[in-house]
């Protein structure tokens, strides 16, 4: 997880996360990784439009955005 992390903010590559609040609700987030620490990352929200900071062991689930190349005939 840690590392997909790193990667992603190296890269400039947007995620989808799937995160725990402290509330316990699930939340999906669409994130851009902008700094990272040994707790927590911050990161641009973009349901929330705005940087927010996350605790790593609240992460559930990261899958990278591939934008794919459109061909066309």
């Amino acid at each position: 997880m840690r590392n997909q992390l790193v990667r992603s903010m190296e890269y400039s590559e947007h995620l989808d996360m799937m995160y725990l609040a402290a509330d316990g609700s699930i939340s999906k987030r669409r994130i851009n990784v902008l700094q990272f620490g040994e707790v927590s990352f911050r990161a641009y929200c973009f349901l929330r439009k705005f940087k927010r900071i996350f605790t790593i062991d609240n992460v559930l689930a990261l899958v990278p955005i591939v934008h794919k190349e459109r061909m066309v005939i």
